[in-house]
């Protein structure tokens, strides 16, 4: 969709979808009705130590194995439902949780998207999760892993949940639910996960589930899990879009003959990254319609550390967003304040607004003829 378009039309497309959507409430507060639900695993490797285990001495190695890095998925299936599945991928340091209730108790993207008739597959990445065992011990340089303080305020501030008063207290941003018990329930959401982050494991594994279905499937990805989404989709032709919540904070990827340029955070380690690839593979990208959306409080340069971290990541998606176009894709750059959505974070999916926020994603699927 061309983006002047999308803004002109995009506060009348959505008052009415939300009408419509408002409109049918109660009958979307009723029970659900599910055909099939479940959850498997997918993936998966062991190591073993040489030698022959012998239950006089259980507790040595000896030709014993450690399994891990599989994903763990949780699915549901509405009756009649739509010819593709959603796949949800989560961002680093979370887990399916991210698509579940948000920190006030409000219904997830999980559900809301299995009352408009979508397959939801929820998936915990390899070594995160219920899925987090792993055939590789930490590494001091394991994100998130080091320090246990590090997920408070940190996390907090580069999320852009809000911000901090004088006195230390928390102050959330717009669509984030006020009060501490949100504020505990949003950091009790994070995961530290049990072995080095693998994004090329992450989206091996993701593919790997994307083929085991009969038409392929859409992916909905979030931060981190934006490169495993992109990567996912170079390796398997049955990714049929994306749908992409903030990418960033792990490489966009890039023909290697065309590297964008890097905008840099005040603090260098925040800053968003690129990675090329072999050109034959990014025309990958350009076979199927990827939409990215991004939240409220983005500007490079502000004093606020998650905004100036995240105005680099969107500065790259704009670059990611025109390499693909450029190459015939159909790419679709979504940055809320334009078009009247105001106040989000990055955790947009999990806010005051999120059925709104949804829709956007329903019309866009509705627009490319993936809700059939």
């Amino acid at each position: 969709m061309n983006m002047n378009v999308y803004k002109k039309i995009g506060k009348g497309v959505i008052a009415l979808g939300m009408a419509l959507f408002l409109g049918a409430g109660m009958a979307w507060a009723a029970p659900i009705t599910i055909e099939e639900q479940g959850s498997f695993t997918v993936g998966g490797t062991y190591k073993e130590k040489p030698g022959t285990f012998s239950e006089e001495n259980f507790t040595s190695e000896d030709g014993q194995r450690a399994y891990g890095d599989f994903a763990y998925v949780e699915y549901q299936k509405p009756v009649k439902a739509k010819k593709l599945p959603l796949i949800f991928q989560h961002g680093g340091a979370q887990s399916k949780r991210t698509w579940e209730s948000g920190p006030d108790g409000r219904e997830g993207f999980n559900t809301l998207f299995v009352r408009a008739g979508y397959s939801v597959y929820l998936v915990d990445q390899p070594r995160s999760g219920e899925a987090n065992l792993s055939t590789e011990a930490l590494t001091p340089d394991t994100p998130w892993a080091g320090n246990p303080m590090y997920g408070d305020k940190t996390l907090y501030v580069l999320s852009r949940i809000g911000h901090y008063d004088r006195d230390g207290n928390a102050v959330p941003n717009a669509q984030f639910p006020a009060g501490e018990k949100n504020y505990q329930a949003f950091q009790q959401s994070w995961t530290t996960g049990s072995g080095p982050l693998d994004n090329d494991l992450n989206a091996k594994v993701l593919a790997e589930l994307v083929n085991q279905q009969k038409d392929g499937a859409i992916l909905v990805t979030h931060s981190m899990g934006g490169t495993i989404g992109w990567r996912a989709a170079i390796r398997s032709d049955k990714v049929k879009a994306i749908i992409a919540y903030e990418p960033g904070g792990t490489p966009f990827i890039f023909p290697e003959t065309e590297m964008p340029k890097i905008r840099e955070a005040r603090f260098k380690a925040l800053s968003a990254s690129a990675m090329g690839v072999p050109m034959a593979d990014f025309l990958k990208l350009t076979h199927i319609p990827i939409v990215l959306y991004y939240g409220d409080y983005i500007k490079i340069g502000s004093k606020n550390v998650g905004e100036d971290k995240w105005g680099t990541e969107y500065a790259m998606a704009r670059q990611f967003v025109d390499a693909i176009n450029r190459h015939g894709g159909d790419a679709t750059l979504v940055h809320l304040p334009d078009i009247g959505i105001k106040g989000n974070s990055h955790f947009l999916m999990q806010e005051k607004n999120n059925v709104e926020i949804m829709k956007l994603a329903l019309d866009w699927l509705h627009e490319k003829g993936l809700d059939k």
